[in-house]
């Protein structure tokens, strides 16, 4: 039970790493807020998290608004509270997502809304939560591509995930004597809907997993265990730090053969 007595707000709860997140925090003792835009999805990770035992309750919320996002940390400590750990892990991956010559202007600027603008958001108004909670834990879900550029372009993806890499480590300094603490988590490519629909062809794919020296994408699961341990009191020495869980992709030169 290592988030016993916690309360974790995770956004993008409905699926993919949140998903995941969700039931594994649950697992470990913490009473989860499930947010996502998705009503009928946020209803189902808490359905899930009640028939194990754990406690959770929905939020529906538009990260990329001010006022959802003002809302869901009210909803948490209204309903819990308190607030310890807040998980900004929304995110979406635009298919028309391409270079600076093709990308349409709507879709860089929602993708930045999304991407980059609630990560802020959650981070604006869940640190004064964490501060009355007398201090907690930030995990904001940036990428690998934060450190590499993509095999397949995603312009304005990576450039937001690189955003939200510098936005972390900027809150950790500010915040760190304050007992606040705040991660970044990096994932490598994963089995999600959100990459499997952008690669969309088996030739995209193999084109992303040659430079895998594992071989294989990961798992969501992969990544709230990643998180689990950001949350956690076992990361309390780690703040403004990038946590790179991605099959080696970010260290390989060439892979195996």
């Amino acid at each position: 039970m290592r988030l016993k007595n916690k309360v974790a707000l995770i956004t993008g709860a409905g699926s993919g790493i949140g998903l995941q997140t969700a039931l594994r925090f649950a697992e470990e003792g913490a009473k989860v807020v499930a947010v996502d835009i998705q009503e009928v999805n946020g209803d189902v990770v808490v359905d899930m998290i009640r028939k194990k035992g754990g406690e959770a309750a929905f939020c529906q919320a538009d990260v990329s608004k001010a006022k959802d996002c003002e809302r869901m940390v009210a909803f948490a400590e209204e309903t819990y509270g308190r607030l310890d750990i807040l998980f900004n892990n929304a995110g979406i991956m635009h298919s028309q997502d391409d270079n600076a010559e093709t990308t349409e202007e709507d879709v860089w600027d929602l993708t930045m809304d999304v991407n980059v603008k609630g990560v802020f958001l959650g981070c604006k108004y869940g640190i004064p939560a964490l501060r009355r909670a007398g201090g907690g834990s930030i995990i904001n879900t940036a990428s690998f591509v934060a450190f590499l550029g993509a095999a397949t372009a995603q312009l304005a993806y990576t450039t937001s995930k690189g955003a939200v890499l510098a936005m972390s480590r900027e809150l950790a300094v500010i915040h760190a004597r304050e007992n606040i603490r705040v991660n970044a988590l990096c994932p490598g490519p994963l089995r999600t809907d959100l990459l499997m629909k952008f690669l969309n062809t088996e030739a995209k794919k193999q084109r992303r997993l040659v430079h895998i020296p594992m071989g294989r994408f990961g798992e969501a699961r992969e990544m709230a265990d990643a998180a689990l341990f950001l949350a956690s009191d076992e990361s309390s020495y780690m703040t403004g730090s990038e946590m790179l869980v991605d099959g080696g992709i970010t260290a390989a030169y060439v892979t195996p053969e």
